[in-house]
């Protein structure tokens, strides 16, 4: 019997066209092992409801083929099943696919699925959402507000809303309570990390595994200009966490309480949230694809 693996592609997911993967997934894919089917996304949320399709239909593998949004959208319908996310990278940032060690070249990342095996993973929830690489608010959440305004995509778009942000964004003060965590701070970001970094190889949290049943909690304080430099090259170094400007935190449930509600995260994708927030880690929820290791 053939494993039954399906395809679910985001359209929309980082730049460039996407007409050519279906062809280029049929040719690299191996014919022998796998029954393949393919699809396209046509609006927000369709990736949750193709994935819950695959699921019951008995689809043993379930690819999403974008970004961390994406990964996250069909990674929902597939968390307690026994069937396993695939990931085939072509998003902006990447976080999860780059932490799981998947290659960013798309036929390298659609050649592992030959030789790959499913291990359990964790996933953490924000309230009621799902995340499966980080969430957050402060300034990771207002870029990512700003990012999902513009109508450009890619790195350089990105790095564009960093930059003009850093002029704008103002930092709040943040109560963070639970497993003997009793801090007052206020914030320039503070992430929860079930993976270890944002996207694009910046490591915010460089010590975080998706396999500790743990979330790491980042919180950078206010900084100078003149940091900055310094902050970005330890963030692509993985020494981030050794700045005097950051504080990292471990637990399994923290609550989070702030002045104002506005702009949160989750694996990316931005949404308003209220000032109250519970984060927790759901240890071994979601079965994942890597590099076969033997």
């Amino acid at each position: 019997m053939k494993i039954k693996i399906a395809f679910i592609i985001n359209p929309f997911s980082g730049t460039g066209e996407k007409e050519d993967l279906p062809l280029l997934i049929l040719q690299e894919l191996d014919k022998t092992v796998f029954e393949t089917e393919i699809v396209f996304t046509e609006y927000r949320g369709h990736g949750t409801e193709l994935a819950k399709e695959f699921v019951e239909k008995n689809f043993r593998y379930v690819v999403a083929v974008g970004g961390d949004g994406t990964v996250n959208e069909i990674a929902r319908s597939l968390i307690h099943t026994n069937v396993s996310l695939g990931i085939i990278p072509i998003g902006s940032g990447n976080g999860l696919a780059r932490h799981l060690g998947i290659p960013m070249n798309v036929k390298r990342a659609i050649q592992q699925l030959n030789q790959s095996e499913s291990i359990f993973m964790d996933y953490g929830l924000v309230n009621d959402h799902p995340f499966f690489c980080t969430c957050g608010t402060g300034f990771d959440a207002y870029v990512s507000t700003e990012f999902a305004k513009g109508k450009k995509r890619g790195i350089m778009s990105y790095i564009e809303k960093i930059i003009t942000g850093y002029f704008n964004y103002k930092s709040q003060n943040y109560l963070l309570k639970g497993e003997g965590i009793d801090l007052k701070a206020k914030a320039f970001v503070l992430t929860f990390a079930n993976a270890s970094q944002w996207g694009n190889n910046a490591y915010i949290a460089p010590q975080a595994s998706v396999q500790d049943g743990k979330i790491d909690i980042s919180i950078m304080s206010n900084f100078p200009i003149i940091a900055i430099p310094t902050l970005a090259l330890q963030l692509f170094a993985k020494t981030i966490d050794k700045d005097l400007f950051m504080t990292t935190l471990r637990a399994k449930d923290i609550t989070l309480t702030r002045e104002e509600s506005g702009p949160f995260h989750y694996d990316g994708e931005p949404y308003s949230e209220g000032t109250t927030i519970q984060i927790k880690t759901i240890q071994d929820g979601l079965k994942v694809l890597v590099k076969k290791r033997f």
